[in-house]
């Protein structure tokens, strides 16, 4: 937990999500899922000390960026616990890629105030932030705060490619609505969704499928798409592993 008068460091996973089934949609609009998710070894870093401001480093090379208003899923954590800090955040997993960043960054600020067991202020703050909070390997169900934790297995090797394009995930919601609630193709029943939003998905799809043999699957909502196995040779590529930070 952060003293008051030090300077505390956290370490915030990306999370991939490995599978995505639609399974509901509640009277309210919110859509129901059945995946799972897994933390990997990208990850963004937090320096908290003394102070009350947010300074932002995006070295993520993300087309999105990433700005330090109060809308920033820290300073809102931060308000929802009810502390200040001067915050450092180094932005490594890029926004929009559909890696959940700006959960784990959430999910981050709420373990350095305390409240890493707090997994319902967690699922206010945002659906991925639950599973960010803890970490590791889940069963995610609800709207994303119904989770069943599993036993994290040994490191698991995945190459991603996010190409230079923000895929906003409540248009992609929208038009898996609009198209009537198709099934994915694989593992993720919002790829036909997301590639109705921003068709240029499917070359970068092309690009990973070619550069591997291997299908690839769109991350949550997108806008990366990845393969199980690691290919350090595809271009613009990254190798990434699974970890479980909450055996840490």
């Amino acid at each position: 937990m952060g003293q008051a008068g030090g300077v505390d460091t956290e370490l915030a996973h990306a999370k991939l999500t490995l599978s995505l089934r639609v399974v509901g949609v509640r009277a309210d609009g919110y859509h129901l899922l059945d995946a799972e998710m897994v933390s990997i070894d990208l990850c963004d870093e937090l320096t908290m000390s003394d102070g009350d401001d947010l300074r932002v480093e995006d070295v993520s090379g993300g087309v999105t960026a990433v700005t330090a208003g109060a809308d920033n899923l820290v300073a809102r954590a931060l308000r929802a616990v009810g502390r200040r800090a001067a915050v450092r955040l180094v932005k490594r997993i890029p926004a929009g890629a559909g890696l959940g960043g700006g959960s784990s960054d959430a999910a981050a600020v709420l373990r350095w105030a305390g409240r890493a067991d707090d997994l319902a202020l967690a699922a206010r703050l945002g659906a991925d932030v639950p599973f960010c909070l803890r970490g590791g390997r889940a069963r995610v169900g609800g709207i994303g705060d119904q989770l069943d934790f599993l036993a994290c297995r040994p490191a698991v090797a995945y190459t991603l490619l996010t190409p230079p394009l923000h895929v906003p995930t409540a248009a992609v919601y929208r038009k898996w609505d609009e198209l009537g609630g198709p099934t994915g193709p694989g593992m993720n029943d919002l790829e036909p969704a997301a590639l109705a939003v921003e068709p240029r998905l499917a070359s970068w799809r092309e690009v990973l499928g070619d550069a591997t043999g291997a299908t690839p699957c769109l991350a949550g909502s997108g806008s990366t798409w990845f393969v199980a196995g690691a290919y350090p040779t595809v271009a613009g590529g990254r190798v990434v592993r699974t970890v479980c930070p909450s055996a840490q």
